[in-house]
């Protein structure tokens, strides 16, 4: 799995950062996480070895990007151009991230974007239903090829119903997961098996791809360590893929 962090350092900005784990990182190691600043991965996609050839090459799978920050923070704003320009040369990998900040997209979108780059996947995260009402409205209406909504960590159960049926056709995956750490809140069975259910009726692909610390099935809450939460998720047998 290939990783790309241009810049480090996040601020919090709803429910779903309380327990972020960049910031329980970064507290190990006497940082300060809200501090915003270019790493020295920054030109990752564009390095190159002695044969000149790209250091970063496609795998097959995702060049997961950004996932010590926001891609659309504020504070890059002034880095945002030169990373949509590295995406554009890299077109052989596919780049993918996740944002609380959807509203923010078009500050410093590059000219020739038009409905999308085909090499980038954006995922909007929802966390509880305040904040896919505030969000998705905004997400679903955007410019994007490839868009996915993720609700990690899950804090309740959220009806996404009416996005569903409206943009059923653009939404290319809908998946949950819980919150890990040893603060972790609850993340109940019942609120996964409900948007996999939704998914199912307007024909969305579903994933469940980790149960976080506390899991409750039924009236029992489960206390599952990191390196089994996917295996455990996976378990559950929840994933939904749609008829053609």
């Amino acid at each position: 799995m290939a990783t790309w962090n241009p810049w480090h350092g996040c601020t919090k900005v709803s429910a779903g950062c309380a327990h972020c784990y960049v910031y329980r990182r970064d507290e190990e190691f006497g940082r300060d996480a809200s501090v915003v600043h270019k790493t020295a991965s920054f030109n990752l996609p564009l390095r190159k070895n002695r044969q000149k050839e790209y250091k970063l090459q496609p795998d097959g799978g995702y060049v997961y990007t950004c996932f010590t920050s926001d891609f659309f923070h504020p504070d890059a704003d002034s880095w945002r151009p030169e990373v949509w320009a590295m995406m554009k040369t890299r077109s052989d990998l596919e780049f993918y991230f996740v944002t609380k900040r959807p509203e923010r997209f078009s500050v410093g979108l590059p000219a020739d974007w038009g409905d999308g780059y085909e090499n980038v996947h954006i995922v909007c995260t929802c966390e509880n239903q305040s904040m896919a009402i505030k969000r998705l409205p905004v997400f679903l209406q955007l410019p994007i090829r490839h868009k996915e909504i993720i609700h990690e960590p899950m804090l309740e159960a959220i009806d996404i119903r009416p996005f569903l049926n409206q943009y059923h056709d653009e939404i290319e995956l809908v998946s949950c997961g819980g919150e890990s750490g040893d603060d972790a809140r609850v993340c109940d069975f019942g609120w996964i098996q409900d948007t996999m259910n939704q998914c199912v009726e307007y024909n969305v692909a579903f994933h469940f791809h980790q149960t976080g610390y506390h899991f409750r099935l039924g009236n029992r809450i489960y206390h599952i360590n990191r390196k089994n939460q996917h295996e455990q998720a996976a378990k559950a047998r929840l994933d939904f893929t749609p008829h053609k």
